[in-house]
């Protein structure tokens, strides 16, 4: 969804804060039963929420040391790989022309449906556009960090067995960015943009394209470009 603003920064709590609010407002203003299945119980029986999207992204947004700032050319993406859930999310977005993002207005000026490029199943490279959060206990980790990639793998592993499919092998970290701390609800999340390598069914990477890496995606972390 492209949207312009005339909020000339946001919050650093409204960066991500807002995500999972606005996720489920807007998938129930087309579904009540369905929005409230995915938040109380999860999907299918897990926990799991099969449901990503994006900090709102701004191109061309001036540099600004500790300010996250916002441009007339912005975008924030929204998925599922449940098509019945991104049906719903589909219908909500084409009637919007405006979406409330914390204390930010974000103005529609377009939306399109991105199907994305057909994958293949072996050696695969994905590139995150948000944070990746990933915990071992209460304890935020970092790429390179003891029990990063056993984590990240569980959760993989743990997206696959929910949608039915194989889960993925030999998970490497090609690139990482640095450290970059949110507040959410009052809490921290604490994680880093990654570049990973792994051997996946393609089923499961087109699926993951339109979920996320590692946990909190419904808050907006670890999209994939």
């Amino acid at each position: 969804m492209d949207v312009d603003t005339d909020t000339p920064s946001l919050r650093w709590e409204d960066v991500h804060g807002p995500a999972r609010a606005v996720m489920y407002e807007l998938l129930g203003s087309q579904d009540t039963v369905l929005a409230r299945t995915l938040h109380d119980e999860g999907w299918k029986g897990q926990p799991l929420k099969p449901l990503g999207l994006t900090s709102p992204q701004f191109k061309g947004a001036p540099k600004k040391n500790g300010v996250y700032t916002t441009s007339s050319d912005g975008s924030v993406w929204f998925g599922s790989p449940v098509p019945e859930i991104a049906a719903t999310l589909v219908a909500s977005l084409a009637s919007r022309t405006e979406i409330v993002w914390g204390s930010a207005r974000l103005k529609v000026r377009g939306f399109n449906i991105d199907i994305g490029s057909e994958a293949s199943d072996g050696l695969v490279e994905l590139s995150t556009a948000t944070p990746v959060v990933v915990k071992k206990e209460s304890r935020y980790l970092l790429p390179g960090e003891s029990h990063y990639l056993e984590r990240l793998q569980h959760n993989l592993a743990h997206k696959a067995d929910v949608l039915g499919l194989p889960a993925p092998q030999g998970l490497r970290v090609l690139e990482a960015g640095p450290r970059r701390r949110f507040t959410v609800r009052g809490a921290p999340r604490i994680g880093a943009q990654v570049r990973v390598a792994m051997e996946a069914d393609a089923r499961f990477v087109e699926a993951l394209r339109s979920w996320g890496l590692g946990l909190d995606t419904v808050q907006g972390f670890g999209w994939i470009r």
